[in-house]
């Protein structure tokens, strides 16, 4: 586990990411989508909705196997976990 607040996730951190998972879930607010991770590698503009304000990776960011999980969306979560 890593400490986003001392250990920001930007992009370069992305990148290692993308490597080790096969998909990604991305939520915020009631919207949410699920990509294959291979569409987001060396794609800055597939990978925007990943980032906040701040140009780190969005909060919670979560991963579970070969499965990543950015941002909030109670909606994403119910249908991840069903």
């Amino acid at each position: 586990m890593t400490d986003a607040r001392k250990e920001p996730q930007g992009p370069a951190q992305l990148e290692e990411l993308l490597s080790q998972v096969s998909t990604v879930w991305v939520g915020r607010g009631k919207k949410f989508v699920k990509l294959k991770a291979s569409d987001l590698q060396d794609n800055e503009e597939a990978q925007k909705p990943l980032f906040g304000p701040t140009g780190n990776l969005r909060a919670p960011t979560l991963r579970f196997g070969k499965t990543l999980v950015v941002g909030f969306s109670a909606p994403m979560y119910e249908d991840y976990l069903s």
